[in-house]
């Protein structure tokens, strides 16, 4: 990836973002890194593949960062992001909530059928949701559990009880109240932590993709349910992107996590992450650009999708 940024401000969730500070020397091949600290940042180019290019970005006690894949070491880096956590989590609370979306994210999530971590994960401590699920039969193409079925959860050693999928025989009102009846159920349970600052559930991670348009989970540019403040899962009827019928957590829930992946690729998605990333506070925001968690926020990018930044 070729870019140079020449005293240009970057908008992250209303915060301006600051200079770029070559920090680490270290030679990373395959990736270009960046991290923002508030106010801006500039004169740098990201020409060569052997250069690693971090400046940090911080939102009152959120972290995010930014890195630049190949399409392989995209998914490398992501499997040893979600193994650290596992560890991280497991010891800690005895126990990894992990928060799954639709697309291309399972194909992403291969690399931990490989060792090392296919058998040093403590897959049993797993507890796994979806940010958002279609109301389709979960034998449908269409169906987010399918395909985290089929492409990962069916290859790994997660007790069945541990996986939450949506009761795909209700409405999808029924549907949105069910679940969230079954994510208060595992917080007072202390299987889900609770945020002490929102008093929403606050998962261990949670594992975004975002489409052209910007969405991320089924929360979709310009629609009411962006503002949804009060629920903690919500029905969606009209979904702009088929098929129309949804749940989805709502921003509340999302932002109350402690980490956050954001995994995008593809030139189609470029304007989207550049909006999203760089753009106005005068500009209505796109969905993407309004993930903001308590605690750390990580872009994965593949050089298509970086391709505007």
């Amino acid at each position: 990836m070729s870019s140079t940024f020449t005293h240009s401000s970057l908008h992250l969730n209303t915060h301006r973002i600051p200079s770029l500070s070559l920090s680490n020397p270290n030679v990373h091949p395959l990736s270009t890194q960046f991290s923002f600290r508030p106010l801006r940042f500039k004169g740098v180019s990201a020409k060569s593949n052997n250069k690693r290019f971090v400046c940090k970005v911080v939102k009152s006690s959120m972290a995010v960062e930014v890195e630049v894949f190949e399409k392989e070491q995209l998914a490398v880096s992501l499997a040893k992001y979600v193994a650290e956590l596992s560890n991280k989590f497991t010891r800690e609370r005895g126990a990894f909530t992990v928060c799954l979306s639709g697309g291309s994210l399972i194909n992403y999530l291969q690399k931990l059928l490989e060792d090392p971590y296919i058998d040093s994960i403590e897959w049993a401590k797993w507890h796994v949701f979806w940010v958002d699920e279609r109301v389709v039969p979960k034998t449908h193409d269409d169906s987010n559990y399918k395909l985290a079925f089929d492409g990962f959860l069916s290859k790994v050693p997660i007790p069945p009880g541990n996986v939450y999928a949506i009761n795909d025989a209700l409405s999808a009102e029924g549907a949105a109240d069910d679940y969230e009846t079954c994510v208060k159920h595992l917080v007072n349970s202390n299987v889900i932590a609770s945020s002490s600052a929102s008093g929403f559930p606050k998962f261990d991670l949670m594992l975004l993709g975002m489409g052209p348009d910007g969405h991320v989970a089924s929360l979709f540019p310009g629609h009411p349910l962006v503002h949804e403040n009060k629920k903690w899962v919500t029905s969606i009827n009209d979904s702009p992107k088929p098929p129309p019928e949804r749940i989805t957590f709502t921003f509340p829930v999302i932002n109350s996590s402690a980490y956050i992946a954001l995994v995008v690729t593809g030139t189609g998605k470029a304007d989207a992450v550049h909006s999203a990333l760089r753009g106005s506070e005068t500009s209505e925001k796109l969905p993407a650009a309004l993930v903001s968690p308590e605690g750390e926020l990580k872009w994965f990018l593949d050089k298509g999708a970086a391709s505007k930044l």
